[in-house]
C-alpha cells in the first residue's frame, strides 16, 4: 500500500515539475515570436540611381523653357511646391506654367553647371546648382521687358511620391558681380604693388550696389523660376 501510494506521489510531483516546465517555457516562445515580427531596417538609398536621375532632371531645363514644355513642369513640380524668386517673390506651379506657356521667358542659351546633390534618403534629396543666363528676357503683361542675364544659384529639394521624383521647394539667388570673381588674377595683381594709391583705385569696382540694385535683381529672376508681375 505504501509502494502505491509513493509511486502515485512521485507520479504527481512528475506532472507537476512537467506543468510549471511548460509554464516557464511559454513566454521564451512569445519572445521568439516577437523577435521574428519585429520590423526590418529600411532599405539602403540607391545614392548612384537617385543622383543620375535627378541630374537628369535639372539638367533639362534649358530644353523645358526653349521648347515651352510645360507638360513637362507639371510632372515635376509638386502642386504644392514652395518657390522663391531670386528677387524675393514668393512663386507658385500656377505661375511658372503661365510663364512656360505664354512664352514671355526666352534666352539665347542657359548652362547648368556646378551641381552637387545631396542625397537625404531613399525617397528625399537636395541639390544645389548654378544657372548661367545668356540673352535672357522676360515679358512683363505690362509690355516691359526685362534683361534676365546672369548667373544663379539654387537649391532644389526633392521627394519621391508614388515613385516619381518632384521638386517640392527651390529658392534661386543671383550670384554678385560674376565676373570679376571669374578673374580674380588681375585683382591680386595690383595688391602685390607697394604702393597705396592702387588699393583706393580699385574700390569702385569692389562696390556692388551700382549693380545689385532692386531692380536689375528683379528683372532676373524669370531665369528657372519666372517671377510675377
Amino acid at each position: 500500500m505504501r509502494k502505491h501510494f509513493a509511486a502515485t506521489l512521485c507520479s504527481l510531483l512528475i506532472a507537476t515539475v512537467a506543468a510549471f516546465s511548460g509554464c516557464a517555457s511559454s513566454p521564451n516562445s512569445n519572445s521568439n515570436t516577437n523577435l521574428v515580427a519585429a520590423p526590418s531596417a529600411l532599405p539602403t538609398p540607391d545614392k548612384a540611381a537617385i543622383e543620375a536621375e535627378l541630374t537628369r532632371i535639372e539638367n533639362d531645363w534649358p530644353r523645358i523653357h526653349k521648347e515651352r514644355d510645360a507638360a513637362t513642369i507639371r510632372k515635376i513640380e509638386a502642386d504644392d511646391i514652395i518657390l522663391v524668386y531670386p528677387d524675393g517673390v514668393v512663386g507658385s506651379k500656377d505661375q511658372d506654367l503661365k510663364d512656360i506657356e505664354s512664352g514671355a521667358m526666352s534666352e539665347e542659351s542657359q548652362e547648368i553647371s556646378d551641381l552637387s546633390i545631396n542625397v537625404l534618403d531613399n525617397d528625399s534629396a537636395v541639390v544645389r546648382l548654378r544657372t548661367t543666363v545668356k540673352g535672357g528676357k522676360y515679358k512683363t503683361p505690362a509690355g516691359q521687358t526685362q534683361d534676365t542675364s546672369g548667373q544663379f544659384l539654387s537649391v532644389d529639394t526633392f521627394a519621391r511620391r508614388n515613385g516619381q521624383w518632384q521638386l517640392v521647394a527651390s529658392a534661386t539667388v543671383p550670384v554678385r558681380n560674376p565676373a570679376p570673381a571669374a578673374a580674380a588674377s588681375p585683382t591680386t595683381k595690383p595688391s602685390a604693388s607697394p604702393k597705396p594709391s592702387v588699393s583706393p583705385k580699385s574700390s569702385p569696382v569692389i562696390k556692388a550696389s551700382p549693380v545689385m540694385k532692386p531692380t536689375p535683381a528683379r528683372a532676373a529672376s524669370p531665369t528657372r523660376r519666372p517671377t510675377p508681375q
